[in-house]
């Protein structure tokens, strides 16, 4: 969350919104999302219900959920996918900000997805 905080006006440059969806209880996310004085949305999800509709792995043995990225358009669709093995294996700001270039172009048709997608429905 801090690498998109530090490029949070380059993501409201390009149009983008981001949207944080974490593990914790509402009562432990605010605090936290207040501590650090999140500029973005922040969603609690203990029920998993937004981790398992967009496919997020969960891990026990790797300390829980694996990092998920999706970018989604104006019109609702999935223009890119990135499903982490590892909890550091996060996209940088840099390849996120491409595709939403990319995305913003005029006719494009931008759809990326990360190897270990091939292993995951497409539900």
């Amino acid at each position: 969350m801090a690498q998109l905080r530090q490029d949070y006006l380059e993501f409201v440059a390009r149009e983008a919104e981001v949207v944080i969806v974490g593990p914790e209880n509402a009562r432990m996310f605010n605090y936290f999302w207040e501590k650090e004085a999140m500029p973005f949305v922040g969603v609690p999800d203990p029920d998993h219900t937004a981790a398992t509709l967009y496919n997020q792995e969960v891990k026990l043995l790797k300390f829980g959920r694996m990092p998920a990225l999706v970018v989604i358009d104006k019109q609702g669709q999935i223009r890119y996918r990135h499903y982490g093995s590892v909890m550091s294996d996060i996209p940088s700001n840099s390849e996120i900000l491409s595709v939403l270039d990319q995305i913003n172009q005029p006719g494009a048709s931008v759809v990326q997805i990360h190897p270990v997608l091939q292993n995951h429905s497409m539900a």
